[in-house]
């Protein structure tokens, strides 16, 4: 099981891609998806929503952007920019056993942005992911 605790990173002051709440996108992400069965709202004021599934963490990041954009176009909002999701696994012990970040778990930064080279360099993603081992990291662009 592959369990993503989502956070969103809207780069785009446009009121044609507008935020979304907790609620919002758990319910659009699994309408949009023929994949993706179940997602819940997070009260948390970085995480948005957790998604399990039996998908491996690229594929489901994959289907993750793919359902987003496709809610997106529902919602009659723009999609004509660049997605990123970026993705680390949680290897230690969480702080308390009510955190939406679990051990094992993996928290997802879908980033929406109009170039994503600049976004990741300043960021310093390069360096982020270099001391992690490369099972426990992902970027994916969509």
């Amino acid at each position: 099981m592959t369990t993503f605790v989502v956070s969103h990173n809207l780069q785009i002051n446009s009121e044609f891609t507008p935020p979304f709440s907790g609620e919002a996108l758990a319910s659009g992400l699994v309408s949009s998806s023929t994949i993706l069965k179940s997602a819940v709202a997070l009260n948390h004021s970085h995480w948005l929503v957790r998604i399990d599934s039996e998908l491996s963490p690229k594929n489901m990041a994959i289907e993750l952007v793919k359902a987003w954009k496709i809610f997106r176009l529902d919602q009659g909002h723009s999609v004509d920019h660049s997605w990123i999701a970026l993705g680390g696994r949680k290897d230690s012990a969480a702080m308390t056993s009510s955190a939406p970040l679990q051990q094992g778990y993996w928290g997802v930064d879908v980033v929406e942005c109009t170039n994503p080279d600049a976004f990741l360099e300043s960021i310093n993603w390069d360096a982020l992911k270099a001391g992690r081992p490369e099972e426990s990291v992902f970027e994916y662009r969509g």
